[in-house]
């Protein structure tokens, strides 16, 4: 079979085209799929210095087979670094669609531009395998026994080398396992916290919790009333007093994933009002407990725990070895 014609003169660029049309449509319906991860390798990796090296090398004596396939893959991750940079410098920043859209459209553009070098080329080079030419390329017939194990070893390598890389694409390592957990004022920012109250006056806050541990996660949380200061002789927190306040409770979420494109989202919210009966600075902690609370001694009969095991709670969330949230109130009398 001689030099293909017509449009399979083009079938390469033409692919790599409507693959690159194919990769947006995936990532837009079915963004979960293996083919959408195997194609957006090649999409990042290969497609931008094949076209490009095509576009500007169309005839077949400026380069051979093997420093066309090493140029694709050294631009590729040449360009596609580039045009991130590009678009920090842009309003829509480096995120996924600018990026899918900006490779796209160089992929398209420098196809088409290589196409038109190609029908000028007095004789074009066009990636068309057959059998004979495969022999031809490897010199396989005067290739002595020794050369034709090394190429088998080199293909094996090279299979085994894609599969590889297919098997981590399809098989990816989880993210990191976390939870987010904040609070923020009664509008629904990070601001206006009720910090300065009266006895008896009404604060609001507003809780929230989003799952990304990769698994359903029962979560707890503890709300307590603190007095507290830090001793600069003994390097030691002394809590005075710890109060329970009302309103604790549970909330089962399923795992979400970490979102990097378009407006955050919540998953989990709720209003907290509260109030303090009595004067003084006070610390309120929101501790927060995955799966089972920890057990709480009796209740003593003054309602403070800080001279029960239930301090610990406090201490360690003061250490950080609990994840919890602090809000500071001032209460005048």
């Amino acid at each position: 079979m001689g030099k293909p014609e017509g449009v399979w003169r083009y079938w390469d660029l033409l692919t790599v085209i409507a693959l690159s049309a194919l990769l947006d449509l995936l990532i837009a319906y079915v963004p979960d799929s293996l083919l959408r991860k195997v194609l957006g390798l090649t999409f990042v990796l290969f497609f931008p210095g094949y076209v490009f090296v095509t576009a500007l090398f169309p005839e077949k004596k400026e380069l051979d087979n093997l420093e066309r396939l090493a140029l694709s893959f050294g631009l590729s991750i040449a360009i596609v670094p580039l045009i991130g940079l590009a678009l920090n410098y842009t309003p829509w920043g480096i995120r996924l669609i600018p990026i899918l859209i900006s490779l796209t459209v160089f992929n398209v553009a420098f196809g088409v531009i290589a196409i038109y070098r190609r029908a000028s080329a007095f004789d074009p080079w066009i990636p068309w395998i057959t059998i004979e030419r495969l022999k031809e390329e490897l010199e396989w017939e005067r290739s002595s026994r020794l050369d034709r194990a090394l190429t088998v070893i080199l293909i094996v390598a090279i299979l085994v080398s894609v599969g590889t890389l297919g098997y981590v694409v399809s098989h990816p390592k989880p993210g990191e396992a976390f939870t987010e957990f904040y609070i923020l004022g009664p509008n629904g920012k990070a601001e206006d916290y009720p910090t300065n109250l009266a006895v008896g006056q009404n604060g609001t806050v507003i809780i929230g919790i989003v799952n990304h541990e990769h698994r359903n996660v029962t979560y707890y949380v503890q709300i307590w009333l603190v007095n507290l200061t830090w001793d600069n002789r003994t390097n030691t927190t002394i809590v005075y007093g710890m109060y329970k306040m009302p309103g604790w409770f549970n909330v089962t979420l399923p795992s979400v994933p970490v979102n990097l494109e378009g407006n955050w989202t919540p998953q989990f919210e709720k209003n907290y009002t509260f109030s303090i009966d009595r004067p003084g600075r006070w610390q309120i902690w929101f501790l927060l407990f995955k799966n089972r609370p920890p057990a709480l001694p009796p209740e003593p009969p003054d309602g403070n725990y800080a001279e029960t095991p239930a301090r610990n709670l406090v201490l360690k969330a003061v250490n950080g070895t609990i994840q919890s949230l602090k809000l500071n109130v001032y209460v005048k009398p």
